[in-house]
């Protein structure tokens, strides 16, 4: 009996470690986010990927990583929202609800961009999956009109399954307690839709989501003075440099994460901690739990996000 309980001490010690780790950065507020998903479009593994990148999930050794996915929480409120509807949509929101479990599944859905792992799990809002009534689905007027006429997206529309809020660049929407939700335009491939990042204000402290931008330099506004605006950023890092993939990177020209820490390489140690990495290609050697390239960069304060961690606002 005596050994079998020695044996169960590791197992507790581990779970001990693992609920610290994903406890609230500011236990005191009632309001935060907290990452559901941290993988690319694609997530990871990525399919038909047999190279060394993946091969740690096949012989697993490793788990399955969301798609990048936000969550947002206003416990007072009794309310839950979530930043992109991927197709891992199931998971997260069964995740959101250990958070809080509410009579709503959801309060609403804020859409970036009509690539495939930001808006498409929507499908499961409808007839063959939930049936939902109603879900507040907030989008860019381009989003939204081609939700509207597009197939299977228009029959969400037509069935009511979801309610199509219109967002306008700049211009915030107030939720509840404080909270706000800023809409503002950023360049990317906007083949369907335009695209968008957040800025997500809580009563005391503020965040921005950019999971999809190209070069920061193509943007109209700089990167570094927006982070100091807010007290944490999770970035675009599909990418950690140039070489990762067999294609002409140009083709997908998301921000290198070498090239975002380049621009705050003169900052100070807590300006580069508010930044927090999210969005990650499974080629990305930052997706893995134990990475030199990775551990170099949070010993200069940078973070990379990971499912549970939450920050409070």
């Amino acid at each position: 009996m005596k050994k079998a309980w020695l044996l169960l001490i590791p197992f507790f010690f581990m779970n001990c470690q693992q609920e610290k780790k994903t406890s609230p950065t500011d236990k005191l507020s009632h309001q935060y986010l907290t990452v559901l998903g941290t993988a690319q479009d694609a997530g990871y593994p990525q399919i038909n990927c047999n190279k060394s990148c993946c091969q740690p999930y096949h012989e697993g050794k490793v788990a399955k990583k969301l798609i990048s996915c936000l969550g947002l929480i206003d416990l007072k409120a009794n309310k839950k929202w979530l930043f992109d509807a991927t197709p891992d949509i199931t998971q997260q929101i069964q995740n959101l609800s250990n958070h809080l479990e509410t009579t709503n599944v959801i309060d609403g859905v804020f859409l970036t961009h009509a690539h495939i792992g930001h808006y498409t799990g929507l499908m499961f809002f409808g007839r063959e999956a939930m049936g939902a009534t109603k879900v507040p689905v907030y989008t860019m007027p381009k989003m939204k009109s081609y939700l509207e006429t597009n197939g299977p997206w228009s029959q969400l529309v037509a069935l009511k399954n979801i309610d199509l809020k219109k967002l306008v660049h700049n211009t915030a929407v107030d939720l509840t307690n404080g909270l706000k939700i800023t809409p503002f335009l950023v360049p990317h491939r906007d083949e369907f839709s335009e695209t968008v990042g957040y800025k997500i204000e809580g009563k005391q402290k503020s965040a921005l989501f950019i999971p999809d931008i190209n070069k920061w330099h193509l943007w109209g506004k700089n990167i570094v003075e927006e982070v100091k605006k807010v007290d944490y950023a999770f970035l675009d890092a599909t990418f950690f440099k140039e070489g990762e993939i067999p294609r002409p990177m140009s083709e997908v020209p998301h921000p290198f994460i070498v090239e975002t820490v380049k621009l705050f390489e003169n900052e100070d140690k807590a300006t580069k901690n508010k930044v927090i990495f999210i969005h990650f290609n499974h080629s990305n050697p930052a997706l893995q739990n134990s990475n030199k390239l990775k551990s170099d960069l949070e010993k200069q304060g940078f973070q990379f996000a990971e499912e549970g961690m939450r920050v409070g606002l």
